[in-house]
């Protein structure tokens, strides 16, 4: 069975994919910061019958991402690496005249450094598999700028560049930036919380990145409404 590793899996668009790729038969190795939503989690996965490990932890951390990378190596490898955990900077937005910089610094850490160090220790595995994929989870603020999403922007803008650059480096892998759209989620809700305009459900844009997985298209960055509109 092909094997994902998927960051902030606890909940969302992180748990919706969990979800999905269990449904299509794969085994699994999750993780979020919150062990008892990662919990939930994995009971809904497990009961599709795939092999599912959860490790609660923070994607920072080296040694945490040594264990998922030696958790998805026990499944048998790893096939597909998304990388869809998130800090937003400030909770809620602000300004980038009131931005705390620990926080700025905290969203390059969890949304680009980790990233890197994520891919780094997978791709060996990556690269031995038939079909290495890695996905980051990008925003339509990391190319257009909006009042308050500065530093979060920035954050998911330099992350696509660094996917792009590891496209060129590693023309054996796909490599895709994915916006996924505006979706209704924990991380909206705390971004800006007085917005009450209805979002869609992060299930209902799953079936774009299962389009990516199915018809495997050029490296590069794609957008979850734009892919879900020619489907139709």
């Amino acid at each position: 069975m092909p094997v994902a590793i998927i960051t902030g899996a606890s909940k969302g668009l992180g748990r919706a994919l969990a979800e999905a790729l269990a449904g299509r038969g794969w085994d699994l190795v999750l993780d979020a910061r919150g062990a008892e939503a990662l919990a939930n989690t994995v009971g809904a996965v497990s009961a599709r019958g795939t092999r599912v490990t959860a490790l609660p932890g923070d994607v920072t951390d080296a040694a945490h991402r040594a264990e998922l990378v030696a958790a998805a190596r026990r499944l048998g490898g790893v096939d597909l690496l998304v990388h869809n955990a998130s800090a937003l900077g400030a909770e809620p937005l602000v300004r980038l005249a009131e931005l705390p910089l620990e926080g700025l610094r905290r969203a390059l850490e969890v949304n680009l450094v980790a990233g890197l160090g994520l891919v780094r220790e997978a791709l060996p595995l990556l690269r031995a598999s038939r079909a290495g994929t890695v996905i980051a989870v990008s925003s339509d603020a990391a190319a257009e700028a909006y009042e308050t999403w500065g530093g979060y922007g920035a954050s998911k803008a330099a992350l696509d560049h660094l996917v792009a650059v590891l496209a060129v480096e590693e023309p054996g892998l796909r490599v895709w930036a994915v916006d996924p759209g505006d979706m209704a989620t924990d991380l909206y809700a705390t971004a800006v919380p007085d917005d009450r305009e209805p979002r869609p459900e992060p299930a209902a844009v799953v079936p774009a990145f299962l389009r990516l997985l199915d018809e495997r298209p050029a490296s590069g960055r794609y957008g979850a409404p734009a892919l879900l509109d020619e489907a139709r």
